[in-house]
C-alpha cells in the first residue's frame, strides 16, 4: 500500500534542503510526465457530438423512441430574453413589485443548471454529490457570499444535511434544485429581484419572493405568450435539433410511423394525471369520442401515462425516451416503468472542449517539505480558480465541483442511460449501435488521472481511448 505519514519513498534524501530540491525535481518530472501522457492536443480527441453511456444500451433492442417536447428544438437566446422580460414585467404590473426592477436584463452567463436555492437564506449555490457546498459559488442576489458566512449559515460546516436538501424530485421544504433550461431564467430573475431588494434595504419575505418569481415565469407559459412569439417568428425563436426528429412532440417507432401528442402533455409529465386521452381534429379541437386505441397519424391531447402504457403496450427497455429535465422527464419512467432514458445536455458542447501527485507527496512531514507542499497547494488553488472561470465565472462547470462530481452529475448518472448534447448526435451512430459501459471503481481504475499523474503506469494508444465510452 502507499506509505503512511512520516515514511519516505525509496531513494529520497533524509531531509533539509536536499529533500526540498528532491521534491521540486519530482514535481518537474511529474509535469513532464503528464504533458507526455496527456499533451494539449488530447483535447481535440474529445468529441462534443458523441453519445455518453451511464448504462449499457443496445439500439437494436429499442423499438420505440420518445421525445419530450423541449428536446426536439432548442430555444434561441432571443426567446430567453423575451421570457425573462415578460416575467419581470408581470412581477411589476401584476404583483406590484418596485418599478426599479425593470432596469434588470437577462444575463445568460450568470447561472448554470443544477444549482440549489435555499429559499429562507436567498442563497443560490452549487453543491457536490456528497452534499457539500462548493466554496466560492454561493450568491445572494448578484453578489458572492463570503465563504466564512456560508459556513456559519450552515452550522460551521459546508455540509448540508439530507433533511434540509431537496427531495427525490429536486424539491425540499426549503431548498430547490434547478434542473432544466428554463430554470436559468428563473435563477436569473430571482437573483435580480433579490439584488434590488438588498441594494435598496427593503425588507421582504424570502418565501413570498421565491413563489412570486416562480409564478411569474409560469405565467409566461400558461398565458401562451411564449407560443405566440414562436409562431410570429419561428426562425428567431428556436433552432431545430437536427433531422433525426420531427418538429412536434412525437413518439417515433422503428418503422418511422409517428404518434403525436399535444404540446401540453408528455408521458412523463402526465404520470399522476387522471384525464383520459382525447383526439384532436384537423382544426385542433378536442373530440368527445372515447379512445380505445391510439391510431397512427392522429394527434391526441391530455391523457396520462398509465392509459398510454395500456393502449400502446410500450413497456420496459423497448422504449428509449429523451428529455432535458432529469426529474420530471426521466426519473419515474426509468425507476417505475423500466424505460431506457436519454438526457439532453446542451452544455456538453461548451464544456467538453475545456476539459494525484499531491497525495503521494503528503507523506513527507519535515518543515522544508511542508513548505514545498504549501506552494503546490497554492498553485492548485490558483489553477482551480482559472479552470472554474473557463466554464462559468460564478459557478464553474455543471458537472464538477473541483475534484468531486456535482449533485447534478450524480442525478444524471442515476436517471439517464445515455446523455448527449443534442438529439442530432444520434445521427452519428448506426441504429443497431451498442453503448457499452463498465464504470471503473476507484480500486479498479489504473488509467484514472490520479494514477497517471503519480506515474504509476504509462498509457499507450491514447487515440484509441478517445473512442471508449
Amino acid at each position: 500500500g502507499p506509505p503512511g505519514p512520516g515514511a519516505h519513498c525509496p531513494g529520497a534524501p533524509a531531509g533539509g534542503a536536499d529533500l526540498s530540491a528532491h521534491l521540486w525535481a519530482r514535481y518537474q518530472d511529474m509535469r513532464r510526465l503528464v504533458h507526455d501522457l496527456l499533451p494539449p492536443e488530447v483535447c481535440s480527441l474529445l468529441n462534443p457530438a458523441a453519445i455518453y453511456a451511464n448504462n449499457k444500451i443496445s439500439l437494436r433492442d429499442v423499438e420505440v423512441y420518445g421525445f419530450d417536447y423541449y428536446t426536439l428544438a432548442q430555444y434561441a437566446d432571443a426567446l430567453h430574453h423575451e421570457i425573462f422580460s415578460a416575467a419581470r414585467d408581470i412581477l411589476i404590473e401584476h404583483y406590484k413589485y418596485p418599478e426599479g426592477i425593470r432596469k434588470y436584463d437577462y444575463n445568460p452567463s450568470f447561472a448554470i443548471r443544477g444549482l440549489h436555492y435555499d429559499i429562507q437564506k436567498s442563497l443560490l449555490m452549487k453543491i457536490d454529490a456528497f452534499h457539500y457546498v462548493q466554496l466560492g459559488t454561493a450568491y445572494r442576489g448578484l453578489q458572492p457570499v463570503p465563504d466564512e458566512e456560508v459556513i456559519e449559515l450552515y452550522g460551521g460546516t459546508q455540509h448540508i444535511p439530507l433533511y434540509q436538501m431537496s427531495g427525490f424530485y429536486g424539491k425540499g421544504p426549503s431548498i430547490k434544485q434547478f434542473m432544466d433550461i428554463f430554470s436559468l431564467l428563473e435563477m436569473a430573475l430571482l437573483s435580480c429581484v433579490v439584488d434590488y431588494f438588498l441594494g435598496h434595504s427593503l425588507e421582504f419575505d424570502q418565501a413570498h419572493l421565491y413563489k412570486d418569481v416562480t409564478d411569474a415565469i409560469r405565467d409566461v407559459h400558461v398565458k401562451a405568450l411564449m407560443y405566440q412569439w414562436i409562431e410570429q417568428d419561428m426562425r428567431t425563436a428556436w433552432w431545430p435539433m437536427g433531422n433525426s426528429c420531427s418538429s412536434s412532440p412525437t413518439v417515433l417507432s422503428a418503422s418511422s410511423s409517428m404518434w403525436s401528442l399535444s404540446r401540453q402533455t408528455s408521458p412523463a409529465s402526465s404520470l399522476t394525471g387522471a384525464k383520459p386521452f382525447r383526439k384532436l381534429d384537423e382544426k385542433g379541437s378536442l373530440q368527445w369520442d372515447r379512445i380505445t386505441r391510439l391510431e397512427k397519424g392522429k394527434i391526441y391531447g391530455q391523457g396520462n401515462l398509465f392509459d398510454f402504457l395500456r393502449l400502446t403496450e410500450w413497456r420496459g427497455p423497448r422504449v428509449l425516451y429523451f428529455g432535458d429535465h432529469l426529474y420530471s422527464d426521466l426519473a419515474d419512467l426509468m425507476l417505475r416503468h423500466g424505460w431506457r432514458t436519454g438526457a439532453i445536455i446542451p452544455e456538453l458542447e461548451r464544456e467538453i472542449p475545456l476539459t494525484g501527485l499531491l497525495e503521494r507527496m503528503q507523506t513527507y512531514q519535515d518543515t522544508e517539505s511542508r513548505q514545498v507542499l504549501a506552494a503546490w497547494m497554492k498553485e492548485r488553488q490558483e489553477l482551480r480558480c482559472i479552470t472554474k472561470a473557463l466554464f462559468n465565472v460564478q459557478f464553474g462547470s455543471i458537472f464538477r465541483t473541483f475534484h468531486n462530481p456535482t449533485y447534478f452529475s450524480r442525478r444524471l448518472v442515476r436517471f439517464s442511460g445515455l446523455y448527449m448534447a443534442s438529439l442530432s448526435c444520434l445521427l452519428n451512430y448506426r441504429v443497431d449501435f451498442t453503448y457499452p459501459r463498465r464504470t471503473p471503481l476507484q480500486h479498479e481504475a489504473p488509467l484514472w488521472m490520479d494514477q497517471l499523474c503519480t506515474g504509476c503506469m504509462k498509457t499507450p494508444f491514447l487515440g484509441d481511448m478517445a473512442h471508449i465510452r
